[in-house]
């Protein structure tokens, strides 16, 4: 799949950091001006209020080349809800204030107010941003952000990549109620809990098409609205193209398919992988992909591009778009493609190992860790709520950033005691339901010593009910972590790490801990300042399933005063 021999990728790896550093000389301030509002849109047909960035859901494609600084000032006219953005898989080296994330990095932004996030996009690949406050990510305030390689003289930027291809074309996946955010976030907090449900449907480029003889209230729903469009992708016979894809969901994993092509998956979360060439990929919420297609079909007729829920038995159909070899918009004759089916953990598990890192452009990770951190997820009760919790303590914002509130030494806003490195792992059963459901709750933090290698393990487990254990996608602000390995059942801290993967392990931000399952990741505590390490699923966040880590908090720079105003802070900008 056009893929460059070995020696040009290892003269084009060499000469990487004299690229970048002419990238930083070359590096250029990319502005932007945004209105967030709600505004009343179709996206699958059906009308309902939107978060929208300029009156559009998705919002525009942030394109930046390395080493550029990327300004977004953000006004929040939602008239009766704050808001926060974060930039998923920007690290914010030297600006940890601006990774928005509400009750951890800053303040909300208050309705009215203003914010620029303002940060370095250091390097090259496919991210994504959405909103960081309550459960506005389902509303649908999201989009990718694109950062290229920068070209040498005379050369494409393409050239300074393991791969070449003709033209990209980007693919932003997610899932979508007809219900407010309000009415899921009080179903959750409520006794007995009232479950978000399934998706009504999924969404490719922010379009789907919803049945219209099924919706709820009669007349909201207009099959020939044009927002609820079908996506059109348009290829040229014999060309390469590179399909950036990346998945907003809120509660979904997904299979992508594109009928008929084979996909040679080559970056996952800004990384190099090594090439490995699939039917359909899966990926979970929080995870960016790129995979090359060649245009080597039947040009005289279209094709499916599909996506379909897995690891949950699904009731939502198919999400759709087409591929065209003409641009014609007719739907293909074909059914869409269903994809693996939901419940087979293996396949998914098999996909999740296949991926390391491109042979070129490994990192190895340190031959140890210095810090073990073993986190068991599961459900639980609190005063009769449903929990999620780690090591039997449900995890809750405080009312003041933590990044604030360490800065300015007011310790006295969480809690002090660090919440548990581990559990009873020896005589745990993690295909039962837990003997003890009962949960803790507190906002305590994980202070890492800034410098040090730390190994986190997270144990999936059985939930509530019995026979029941769903995928968890985790997410690490402010570092990428190295995938050291995955297994099914319990792990064992005296046995498993002998087979941890240090030759070629992939980097990623964001990582499936699939049914029964763990996951092992190694990460350095190198970048000042206070970063969330949550579940990307947005209820099982909301609901506790989430932990803190600090690390060099000495070494922050001042805080800009835009990012206070809430808790015990001041100076705020109301």
């Amino acid at each position: 799949m056009a893929l460059l021999p070995g020696a040009a990728r290892r003269l084009l790896c060499s000469l990487f950091l004299c690229l970048w550093l002419s990238t930083l000389a070359r590096a250029a301030t990319r502005r932007y001006e945004w209105e967030v509002s709600y505004q009343f849109k179709s996206p699958d047909c059906v009308r309902k209020l939107s978060a929208t960035i300029n009156g559009q859901t998705p919002g525009p494609t942030i394109r930046a080349t390395q080493g550029d600084t990327v300004e977004v000032k953000v006004r929040n006219s939602l008239l009766t809800e704050n808001l926060a953005i974060h930039w998923h898989g920007i690290r914010q080296i030297g600006t940890p204030w601006a990774d928005g994330t509400e009750g951890v990095t800053q303040c909300p932004i208050l309705p009215g107010d203003t914010l620029t996030y303002a940060f370095v996009v250091d390097r090259p690949g496919t991210y994504m941003y959405h909103a960081h406050y309550g459960m506005q990510r389902s509303a649908g305030l999201y989009g990718v952000v694109v950062v290229v390689v920068a070209a040498a003289p005379g050369a494409k930027a393409d050239d300074a990549e393991p791969f070449a291809y003709d033209d990209e074309h980007h693919v932003l996946l997610n899932d979508w109620w007809h219900n407010s955010t309000y009415e899921l976030a009080v179903g959750l907090a409520s006794v007995p809990m009232v479950w978000v449900g399934e998706p009504h449907s999924l969404l490719i480029n922010g379009r789907g098409r919803f049945n219209c003889s099924a919706a709820a209230v009669p007349g909201t729903c207009n099959a020939t609205s044009p927002e609820c469009d079908t996506p059109v992708f348009a290829v040229v016979p014999g060309q390469t193209y590179r399909f950036r894809i990346a998945s907003v969901t809120s509660l979904s994993a997904l299979n992508f398919e594109i009928e008929g092509h084979e996909m040679t998956v080559v970056e996952a979360d800004g990384h190099y992988v090594k090439p490995f060439v699939v039917k359909n990929i899966n990926i979970y919420s929080g995870e960016t992909y790129s995979v090359l297609i060649k245009a080597d079909q039947d040009p005289n007729r279209n094709y499916w591009l599909a996506s379909n829920v897995v690891s949950r038995q699904p009731a939502t159909p198919t999400g759709t778009a087409i591929l065209s070899y003409s641009g014609d918009r007719a739907p293909p004759s074909t059914t869409p493609p269903t994809g693996p089916a939901w419940n087979d953990t293996m396949y998914r598990f098999q996909q999740s190992v296949a991926t390391v890192a491109h042979p070129a452009y490994v990192e190895p990770p340190p031959p140890r860790a210095d810090r073990t951190i073993l986190l068991l997820n599961t459900q639980n009760k609190i005063d009769a709520h449903t929990k999620w919790a780690l090591n039997g303590v449900s995890f809750t914002l405080p009312h003041t950033p933590y990044l604030v509130a360490m800065k300015r030494g007011l310790l006295d806003t969480f809690d002090q005691r660090p919440p548990p490195e581990t559990y009873a792992y020896q005589g745990y059963d993690v295909y039962a339901p837990p003997q003890n459901p009962n949960a803790t709750t507190s906002d305590g933090l994980y202070r890492l010593r800034f410098g040090s290698v730390v190994d986190v393990v997270l144990q999936n487990a059985n939930m509530l009910a019995p026979n029941k254990s769903e995928t968890h996608p985790w997410h690490l602000h402010g570092h990428d972590f190295w995938v050291l390995g995955y297994g099914i059942g319990r792990f064992d801290p005296a046995v498993h790490p002998a087979s941890y993967n240090l030759k070629d392990p992939v980097l990623k931000n964001t990582v499936a801990v699939h049914p029964y399952g763990w996951t092992a990741l190694r990460f350095k505590a190198d970048n000042p300042g206070v970063w969330a390490f949550h579940c990307h699923i947005e209820a099982h966040f909301f609901m506790g399933m989430g932990i803190v880590f600090e690390e060099g908090i000495q070494r922050v720079a001042s805080l800009p005063p835009e990012i206070m105003g809430c808790g015990e802070t001041n100076g705020g900008h109301r």
